[in-house]
């Protein structure tokens, strides 16, 4: 990790504090001196557990609370990525990103899975137009407004209210979110085939393959938010 490589050479030894509390604040002191630079990869589980001479359910315990801090994103295959040197306070309607991203999984894939189970030919046939209403859009907060429904309908579809009302309660902070991942400019079209994938697997009845198709897409949204936040620093 070149200039990190002296980071964090002493064990958890002695201190009056959880080994939790002592290796995330040497973490945090790390990334905000710039040891460990945005945009630079953490070593593996592995490794920081070796390195600060504690368990790997530790590690994992402080690399979600990097992540709920908005200090890190762990982007499925790939790893965790520092994204800012102090808490991050990208807000959406209240939301951080971090949050959002936390969330969205035990909700909208679930919500997926049953959406294929239980809508109805004309919740496929909304979801449908929506996608099509997307394709044709050169409105980007059109196009903003088009896809949060796409999301809304799909909870809706579930049958399952409180999936629905969750979804209905943050419709705002997706909208934001979706916004700001415009700025990437292949975003936009990734997610329409990304969308028409879910919308497919629900038309089909396959809970199997909606609940994989959300998963997908949620994702490379947070890989493009990983991106858009490393690009802006």
């Amino acid at each position: 990790m070149g200039a990190s490589d002296s980071w964090a050479t002493t064990a958890v030894t002695g201190a009056r504090m959880s080994a939790v509390d002592f290796v995330l604040r040497d973490l945090q002191q790390a990334i905000d001196a710039g040891i460990v630079r945005v945009g630079e990869r953490l070593p593996s589980e592995a490794a920081l557990a070796a390195r600060y001479s504690v368990s790997r359910t530790v590690i994992r315990e402080v690399l979600r609370s990097c992540e709920s801090l908005g200090l890190t994103v762990t982007r499925t295959g790939k790893g965790t990525f520092v994204v800012a040197e102090r808490p991050a306070r990208m807000i959406f309607d209240g939301f951080s990103a971090a949050n959002l991203m936390e969330a969205r999984p035990y909700i909208e894939v679930p919500a997926a899975a049953l959406a294929a189970l239980r809508r109805t030919e004309q919740q496929i046939e909304t979801l449908q137009n929506l996608i099509e209403a997307m394709d044709a859009e050169t409105d980007d907060k059109v196009w903003v407004g088009l896809d949060a429904t796409f999301h809304v309908t799909i909870a809706e579809a579930s049958h399952n209210p409180v999936f629905a009302n969750i979804l209905a309660t943050i419709r705002t902070a997706l909208a934001g979110q979706s916004g700001h991942l415009n700025v990437l400019p292949t975003r936009r079209a990734a997610s329409n085939q990304e969308h028409r994938g879910i919308c497919a697997a629900i038309a089909r009845g396959s809970a199997v393959e909606a609940e994989d198709a959300m998963r997908f897409h949620l994702d490379q949204v947070k890989d493009a938010l990983t991106e858009s936040i490393v690009d802006l620093r």
